[in-house]
């Protein structure tokens, strides 16, 4: 018998009649063989022994002569992985050196490696530590250069359109922010390629859509954890959330209530109760064909984003830039709309989806430098951005999820001596943004400005 790799899947050939595979195996009439998906090909080589083995088509590797130095828990994350079986999640916070342990996971198994990450700034990140710490070159495999090589650094987006190129060419996965993984298409990365070792790094593994829970048979399930709490003011900087509410203004209430009694009137008419995001998806779905449907969704979408743009934020964040004069500021926002109102008002930098990757780098580069003092955005900057001495995070919307905050948060985590962060999370009266704000939290201490 023979294990062959074929676009994405294991070939079972030249098995004995009669013959009973294992049950992940699929008997496909078309080639006269069992095939079953790449990733269960750690499965295969243990279960049929007898197999010869062609799958793997590694490229060789330069060795690794370095020991990357961690600090204790890193060190026990990386233990807890490799006593795991060299597979599962490790949760921590940003900017408590995720990279380094999956950077010496690599040293430690000497074997080409594949990391994914959500943006082309992490893909350029990524190789130059590996430069850094390893002594060795690393390889982009994007849209505008695919190079394989032993460690291989790829976007989700370019990793998910080259899956089948990419499926056994690697014996570790590495997935950065890996709660990307699981959605209908990325986890295609993890199902057709058959590297027996996998690492997934984040913050915050969970999902709103539950999907979270597909993270153990695609990479493994979370063998170390700790959050911005256990680390805080040794590892991480020490850090204040400040929440702060403000009030609508009377023109700004009355059409905010008249909304809501618009989206709630809709719901009560049809009899619809929103228990969870598959409920509110299901309304998304029926807006499509149901007018009065779609009526009270973007009744629901203007509520919150007067909510969000609320006049009085922009009064609190002018107070908030003036204390922290001279300060490293990155502003939050739910919309490109607010963003470009902001850096009108303020002059300050924006970065949004649509700034061009050269701009924005540039931008990047003066912040770091401290030629430019403060930047605005709208989810662009959760992930990935290295900012050692940022300190201040405010965010203009308090309704993001416990993923975001988190993310947010992390922005000005980075540890610098004598560094204490803070994020000023800004939520309007009255509105769903102070409850959803509240419930993320968990809790109802609240710091006051």
């Amino acid at each position: 018998m023979k294990l062959v790799y074929d676009r994405g899947t294991i070939l079972l050939l030249d098995t004995p009649v009669p013959f009973n595979p294992p049950p992940y195996f699929k008997y496909d009439p078309r080639v006269k063989a069992y095939r079953a998906l790449a990733k269960d090909y750690p499965r295969a080589v243990e279960d049929l022994p007898e197999a010869e083995d062609y799958v793997l088509k590694e490229c060789e590797c330069p060795r690794i002569d370095v020991e990357v130095p961690l600090r204790p828990y890193q060190l026990e994350a990386l233990e807890a992985w490799i006593n795991a079986g060299y597979r599962g999640v490790i949760a921590l916070p940003t900017g408590a050196g995720k990279t380094r342990i999956a950077l010496a996971a690599i040293a430690e198994l000497q074997c080409p490696t594949l990391i994914v990450v959500p943006t082309l700034e992490l893909v350029d990140q990524w190789i130059m530590r590996v430069k850094r710490l390893l002594k060795i070159n690393a390889t982009p495999f994007t849209g505008e250069s695919k190079v394989i090589s032993c460690v291989t650094v790829s976007t989700y987006s370019s990793a998910y359109l080259n899956a089948e190129v990419l499926g056994n060419k690697f014996r570790l996965l590495v997935f950065d922010e890996v709660h990307h993984l699981p959605s209908s298409a990325y986890r295609q990365i993890a199902e057709l390629n058959a590297a027996p070792y996998r690492m997934g790094l984040t913050a915050t593994p969970e999902r709103a859509d539950e999907l979270h829970t597909l993270l153990p048979e695609l990479v493994g399930p979370v063998v170390y954890r700790l959050t911005a709490a256990d680390l805080k003011g040794r590892y991480v900087a020490d850090f204040d959330v400040v929440r702060i509410t403000v009030e609508l203004s009377e023109e700004e209430r009355a059409r905010y209530d008249a909304l809501v009694r618009k989206y709630k009137s809709y719901l009560s008419k049809a009899g619809i109760s929103l228990r969870s995001i598959k409920d509110f998806e299901k309304l998304v779905m029926k807006s499509g064909l149901d007018p009065e449907a779609r009526e009270a969704l973007l009744a629901w979408m203007e509520a919150r984003k007067v909510a969000f743009n609320a006049r009085a934020k922009l009064m609190k964040l002018k107070e908030i830039l003036a204390e922290h004069r001279g300060e490293k500021v990155i502003i939050f926002t739910e919309n490109n709309e607010l963003v470009r109102e902001i850096s009108k008002r303020f002059l300050i930098p924006e970065i949004t989806y649509k700034t061009p990757r050269g701009e924005r780098r540039t931008i990047m580069e003066m912040f770091r430098r401290g030629e430019v003092k403060a930047i605005v955005t709208s989810h662009v900057l959760e992930e990935g951005v290295d900012v050692p001495d940022a300190s201040v995070a405010v965010v203009i919307s308090g309704t993001g999820s416990k993923r975001e905050f988190i993310q947010r948060l992390g922005r000005v985590l980075r540890p610098r001596e004598g560094k204490r962060a803070v994020l000023y999370e800004l939520v309007t009266k009255g509105t769903a943004e102070t409850y959803v704000s509240y419930r993320r939290r968990g809790k109802k201490k609240r710091l006051k400005h």
